[in-house]
């Protein structure tokens, strides 16, 4: 079989329908083996075996992962923080995006529009915890201007699902 196509004016991957419904179970459980997709997806294990291997290739799936309950794992506190940068070169900005990759507190960073630079995802223990990666960490990396931090109170919507 090809390798997954691309759509030309975009280069992303143009995914048939049965492409789709298996990735619509794996996102339900990327633990179901071949069998237990082929069956939820009305094809044979082979050709689900082969479009998953094409499916990883391709980029469509990244990875496969294991979604943790943070309360569980003593990660109660999530916090998000927007994050100006003083000077906006690209010097400037790689420094600090090299500096976030590295911290295990920082679980999403986005790179924003608007008012501020970055938006951050930080998952720690405790305010105390949080209080100390803010004011040790994070503003101490090299050209960080402002970081406004909002608490998360409540989780509404959780998901990692991409399809219907």
């Amino acid at each position: 079989m090809p390798l997954v196509k691309e759509n030309s004016s975009t280069g992303s991957p143009v995914l048939d329908e049965k492409d789709l419904a298996i990735l619509k179970v794996l996102e339900q459980n990327a633990r179901f083996t071949i069998r237990e997709i082929a069956d939820r997806v009305n094809l044979s294990t082979t050709p689900v075996h082969e479009r998953i291997k094409r499916l990883e290739e391709s980029g469509v799936i990244r990875q496969y992962v294991t979604l943790l309950d943070a309360t569980k794992v003593n990660k109660s506190l999530t916090v998000i923080c927007y994050v100006s940068l003083k000077e906006h070169g690209k010097k400037a900005g790689n420094h600090f995006i090299n500096a976030v990759l590295s911290l295990p507190e920082v679980v999403e960073c986005f790179s924003i529009s608007g008012e501020f630079d970055f938006l951050l995802k930080v998952v720690c223990e405790d305010m105390n915890t949080y209080y100390d990666f803010h004011v040790n960490t994070l503003s101490e990396i090299e050209n960080v201007g402002h970081v406004q931090s909002v608490f998360v109170m409540g989780v509404i919507k959780d998901t990692h699902k991409l399809l219907e």
